[in-house]
């Protein structure tokens, strides 16, 4: 394509970065130029390793901030990708126009989108009502310690409120705009180590199998109805993702036996009830064990307002889609922002390539995304 829209030219220069996390690769300092040209105010934090920009426009009333991450997910064996991961690539499919290249749909082509919109929505409307804001890490991809939820920390010591808070992440299924993500489950994981007594496999009675105690355990935990969800949720999941146990040697009895499991939960529990309820269960089968958890999330859901009318009608707007609400998949970054209080939807292109090899978007649905971030800017600040 030689005749790029401003989006797509933005999108390319930010995906040619290659921004690994927790590497920006200059992405933010580009975003900043961009935004201090029509009257953003631009305070770059770094935490650790970790970069993160808030940009705000304006000086009073709501704040409608635009969340999202530089960073990508490595693209792995080079030789595996059709066009060099971090060289954008257009390309003619079945499909139409697709741009390749890591970061295209997760999620440097909404960051491309966001910026053109503000700057087309400024254009017209320089005296708009409330704030508009920026709310960027490098952190969302990887261990997400120093990234989004540390910004919002520095936001609460300064009394700062994001009122609505649109997400970029790709949140569509076949077509942009089809869904929309006005909540997501919690996420709590769990290192359980079980303790046996080593010994000859011949000699049982002299050793205890931590496997053979921890079966009628696991039976029950992966059979339990934890709750039955909701009208915004699935019902809670829980899943062993890994298993390790013994030394490799065909007649030792293992000492002990290590699993990590996961529950995705819904607004119908809290976190201390699924503890309480796991750790009696591995009681009630006279498990000897040592248990770390590790909360990574809060359910949080966004169920009506302003932000999600604004949303659904900007898309309808643009595509004349319905646009479906969902709070499925995994977590986001969202979670950190809206136990502030604040509105959280997340809108972005489809996410069938996302981490994937040949990562791309149609060409033209990312010019798509800009018109619905305008129409949404239009309708809440205008």
């Amino acid at each position: 394509m030689t005749d790029l829209s401003p989006t797509l030219e933005l999108a390319c220069q930010l995906i040619s970065r290659p921004s690994v996390t927790p590497e920006d690769a200059g992405c933010q300092q580009m975003m900043a130029e961009r935004l201090e040209a029509i009257g953003f105010h631009c305070e770059f934090l770094r935490f650790g390793e970790v970069d993160n920009l808030w940009a705000i426009r304006g000086s009073e009333g709501p704040i409608l901030a635009f969340a999202g991450h530089t960073d990508v997910v490595p693209p792995g064996p080079e030789q595996d990708w059709q066009f060099p991961p971090f060289e954008p690539t257009f390309h003619e499919t079945d499909e139409g126009e697709m741009l390749f290249g890591r970061g295209a749909a997760d999620m440097k082509g909404s960051l491309a989108s966001m910026i053109v919109a503000c700057e087309e929505f400024i254009a017209d409307h320089s005296d708009h009502s409330g704030r508009i804001a920026f709310l960027i890490t490098s952190d969302e991809e990887g261990p997400a310690i120093n990234g989004t939820v540390k910004v919002i920390e520095w936001l609460e010591e300064r009394n700062e409120k994001i009122t609505w808070c649109m997400v970029g992440e790709p949140s569509s299924t076949t077509l942009t705009g089809d869904t929309i993500k006005n909540g997501r489950r919690g996420s709590l994981g769990c290192w359980l180590t079980v303790k046996g007594v080593q010994g000859h496999v011949a000699y049982p009675h002299l050793a205890e199998n931590p496997i053979h105690v921890f079966a009628p355990a696991l039976l029950e935990l992966s059979s339990e109805v934890w709750d039955e969800g909701n009208e915004f949720f699935p019902a809670t999941s829980f899943q062993v993702s890994n298993i390790n146990s013994g030394t490799g040697a065909t007649n030792v009895i293992p000492g002990d036996l290590k699993v990590i499991f996961n529950f995705r939960f819904s607004t119908e529990l809290t976190e201390n009830v699924l503890r309480e309820r796991t750790e009696a269960i591995l009681n009630k089968h006279k498990v000897n064990y040592e248990i770390e958890w590790n909360l990574s999330g809060h359910p949080f859901l966004t169920s009506a307002g302003p932000l999600i009318d604004a949303c659904v009608e900007s898309i309808r707007e643009v595509t004349g889609i319905e646009t479906e609400l969902s709070t499925a998949g995994g977590t986001s970054d969202g979670r950190f922002i809206a136990p502030t209080g604040a509105q959280v939807v997340e809108l972005g292109p489809v996410n069938a390539t996302i981490h994937k090899v040949n990562e791309c978007v149609k060409a033209s649905d990312l010019d798509q995304l800009t018109s619905m971030y305008r129409v949404m800017l239009q309708k809440l600040l205008k």
